[in-house]
Order: C-alpha cells, then structure tokens, then sequence
C-alpha cells in the first residue's frame, strides 16, 4: 500500500519560501496514470487543491496559485516538492500530499482511490 509522509518547517516568515517535500513508499511516483498532488487546508475553510505533477513529469497548477508555485520531483528518493513563493498568513494552512488517478486529480476533494499524506501545519508568522 502506499504511504506518503509531508515534512519540511513548521513556521514561515512573510516573503519567504514555503517548500515541502513529500516522500512516498510502497509506489514510484513514476508508476504510469497517478498524478502526485498537492492540496491545502487553511483554517476554517475547505480544501484548496494547489497542483499535481503527473508521472511523466509533467505539472499543473490551479489558477489560483499558478504565479507563485512550483511542483519538482526527485525521482532517485521517490519525493516531490512544493514550493510556494512570497507567502502571507492567508498561506497558513495543513498541507497534503495526495496519490490520485488521472480522472479527477484537481478535485479539491477526496476522492475513492486517493492515497493521502498525514498533512503538516504550516504557518506564516513573523
């Protein structure tokens, strides 16, 4: 079964550069038809769906987050990472990390055979 773990820092200062990374287990993130995900919770409100890397490399990005996001992959350590520039308060969030098919991978939504990461709390504060 796959298993994926978010890590990076807990806290971010305003301007600066949120970067999480997502380690996956049990699957290669370049196992043909899943897209790795990546999507938001900030407080009080629903799931913001960010983007995805496909596991032919490619990226998509919601419109929302486009200007200031980017997804990579480090497919010798089965990661990939988000990062997101420039960030305010409005970023802090729980960040996660999703397996999904390629119907439907920009839901922002769980959806039946997602596989999702614990999540991390992410803060922007100075």
């Amino acid at each position: 079964q796959v298993q994926l773990q978010e890590s990076g820092p807990g806290l971010v200062e305003p301007s600066q550069t949120l970067s999480l990374t997502c380690t996956v287990s049990g699957d290669s993130i370049t196992t043909n038809y899943y897209y790795w995900t990546w999507i938001r919770q900030p407080p009080g409100k629903g799931l913001e769906w960010m983007g995805a890397i496909a596991d032919s490399g490619s990226t998509y990005y919601s419109p929302l987050f486009k200007s200031r996001t980017s997804i990579s992959r480090d497919t010798s350590k089965n990661q990939f990472t988000l990062q997101l520039t420039s960030v305010t308060p409005e970023n802090t969030a729980v960040y996660y990390c999703v397996q999904r098919g390629e119907l439907g991978y920009f839901l922002p939504y769980p959806a039946p055979d997602d596989y999702w990461g614990q999540g991390t709390q992410v803060t922007v504060s100075s």
